[in-house]
């Protein structure tokens, strides 16, 4: 039997949902965060990556009570150990990064304003300026890694999908399960 033809296990709905909207908002949220400059962008930058930060929580919250699929009995061992490092990760990154970035802004020199979309205040998280000068080499520290990390991730699931044409990414893309 060939590895095309074995069938998939899939994410749930949920856990592909989470996976979507918050890899949406990822990459969004690293454009606008290395083209900023360019592109302004600031005030959207800061309330997604608050939603990412909501998001992630619910998200580790579900993952942690409902178990992911297993991977296909075809992986490697070495590839099965690479996938889960690059998950967990990326999952402590969802939340590192939005926390270093409220401390840059709550411990800054200037305190902007910090609103959800402008619906509602976010409060300010208790730290000096040394803990907002820490915050912000951190984010742009952790958002390099994590640049680097959704790259390895798409290029993993591009090398299931086209070089290995098997049926990995299905799992969680399951519209390109043809």
């Amino acid at each position: 039997m060939s590895i095309r033809t074995d069938p998939v296990v899939r994410y749930s709905t949920v856990a592909i949902w989470f996976h979507w909207t918050i890899a949406v908002l990822v990459i969004l949220n690293l454009v606008i965060g290395i083209a900023h400059d360019a592109i302004g962008g600031m005030a959207l930058h800061k309330p997604i990556g608050l939603t990412v930060l909501a998001l992630t929580a619910a998200r580790v919250a579900w993952r942690l009570t409902h178990r992911p699929p297993p991977l296909p009995g075809h992986i490697r061992a070495h590839e099965r150990a690479l996938a889960h490092g690059v998950h967990w990760a990326l999952y402590a990154l969802m939340i590192a990064m939005p926390v270093t970035g409220w401390m840059m802004v709550s411990g800054g020199p200037v305190r902007r304003p910090l609103t959800w979309f402008g619906l509602f205040d976010v409060p300010y998280l208790p730290v000096g300026e040394a803990g907002g000068g820490f915050g912000h080499e951190a984010h742009e520290l952790l958002g390099w890694l994590m640049l680097a990390l959704v790259v390895l991730h798409i290029a993993a699931a591009l090398r299931h999908r086209l070089l290995l044409r098997d049926r990995v990414l299905a799992r969680m893309a399951p519209a390109l399960d043809r």
